[in-house]
């Protein structure tokens, strides 16, 4: 029996998936932490405060089963690998491009180790290719491709790796540098996916707007997409949808707003649109590369393309040197964005960063106050984008029995019977 323990962002959870998807092939049962032979733990390394979370994950998964061998992998052992293999002798930290391979050749269709392999899977396989590295963390599509979870929607990473370096992340360091998956895998994936039944697909990377599979960008990918899926569904049925994980701003085209705006709902109206900061002074000492006037440039001009869009987004509050002009300046770029979700961080040091060594970091309780105003800002706007939709009908996928997520990915509640995993048309 096994448990994977998934921790940060998405493309985190497609490939704790893609774990999960490959022991069950193998003839693993998934259980609780306590119950398992084997704890698979999925690490996250963006923030101090994850780096933290990650250790008590480790602690956890050791004390919650006494014989469970403990796998470690993920962006936090990229960073610091010794930190965690002396958190326990059951501890093996297996490198985050050879996890798939590892759990592959070492454990026993009980998911159980196995005696003859022990040795992490670089030992054994050396360093892959950047094709078979990404092929090996996407989840391969099983007879069952549901996740044991329940959740009704997929994801398929189509990329990894960050070519960019903003001044207070260390994932480009630990994820590598910008790499894309074979667009053929990608549509092989999604084809049979749809067949299955799968209703919605969430395309997931890194940096998923740097994708480029030899002159074959985002845009193109979802195009070959929406073709290629667009009759795999029953009579009478919607086709499968697809939705973007998470864009920079930067790396929004005009062919790929011009596709979004064409693509009737097949391809979610709704964007991930990280903005960080709305003061062009934080976000160049963040390294991000565009400005406060061109991330609202770009929301106007998405609005005027794609009138029913949804935009969510990332704000980190307190960055070192953030004054109270600054937060100000952010709040005004939300409210004029009229986002329907903020995702809000106060900035949390990480280590080996260049912004944790800035002598200008903002008090503590500066930072919870500015989140605390943000996130009411965000609840605010969240009820204006769903009012404003008020009288419209969208496709929602049921997620259970009461239940659904629309496709501007506002949550509504059911009030009568429809299958969990369907796409139906709602009244907001």
């Amino acid at each position: 029996m096994f448990c994977v323990v998934n921790l940060g962002c998405k493309v985190n959870r497609v490939e704790s998936d893609g774990f999960e998807r490959l022991l069950a092939e193998r003839g693993g049962v998934p259980a609780p932490e306590a119950e398992a032979d084997l704890i698979v733990v999925n690490t996250c390394t963006v923030t101090g405060e994850a780096e933290k979370k990650t250790r008590k994950a480790v602690r956890h998964a050791l004390n919650a089963s006494a014989g469970a061998q403990v796998i470690v992998t993920g962006c936090a052992t990229e960073i610091d690998q010794e930190t965690y293999a002396s958190l326990g002798e059951r501890v093996t930290v297996v490198p985050k491009a050879e996890a798939a391979i590892y759990l592959a050749e070492t454990f026993d269709g009980a998911g159980e180790a196995s005696s003859a392999n022990s040795t992490p899977a670089q030992d054994k396989a050396g360093a892959d290719s950047e094709d078979t590295v990404l092929a090996s963390q996407s989840n391969g599509v099983a007879a069952s491709p549901m996740p044991s979870d329940g959740r009704t929607r997929i994801g398929i990473k189509v990329q990894d790796g960050c070519d960019n370096a903003c001044t207070y992340c260390i994932v480009h360091v630990a994820r590598g540098r910008a790499t894309s998956r074979s667009a053929d895998e990608v549509v092989a994936e999604a084809t049979a996916l749809a067949r299955a039944g799968v209703r919605e697909i969430v395309l997931t990377g890194i940096n998923l707007g740097s994708y480029d599979d030899e002159g074959c960008d985002l845009a193109d990918l979802c195009r070959r997409l929406l073709e290629d899926t667009a009759d795999l569904h029953e009579p009478g049925e919607p086709p499968c949808r697809f939705r973007i994980g998470s864009i920079e701003p930067m790396d929004v085209s005009m062919d790929f707003i011009g596709l979004l705006a064409d693509a009737e709902g097949r391809l979610c109206r709704h964007l991930h649109l990280p903005l960080q900061s709305g003061s062009s002074k934080v976000l160049r000492e963040m390294a991000r590369p565009y400005d406060a006037e061109e991330y609202r440039q770009l929301v106007d001009y998405l609005r005027a393309m794609v009138p029913e869009i949804a935009l969510t987004t990332d704000i980190i509050v307190g960055f070192p040197g953030e004054t109270e002009e600054n937060f100000e300046d952010t709040v005004k770029l939300a409210q004029h964005c009229g986002f329907s979700k903020i995702h809000v961080f106060p900035y949390s040091r990480r280590e080996g960063t260049p912004a944790a060594q800035r002598p200008d970091q903002v008090p503590p309780d500066v930072k919870a106050a500015r989140a605390a105003r943000l996130r009411q800002l965000s609840d605010e706007l969240a009820a204006a984008d769903r009012a404003n939709r008020a009288g419209t009908t969208e496709l929602a996928l049921v997620e259970t029995s009461t239940r659904a997520t629309t496709e501007s990915y506002h949550e509504i509640a059911l009030t009568e019977s429809c299958s969990v995993g369907s796409l139906v048309t709602l009244a907001l």
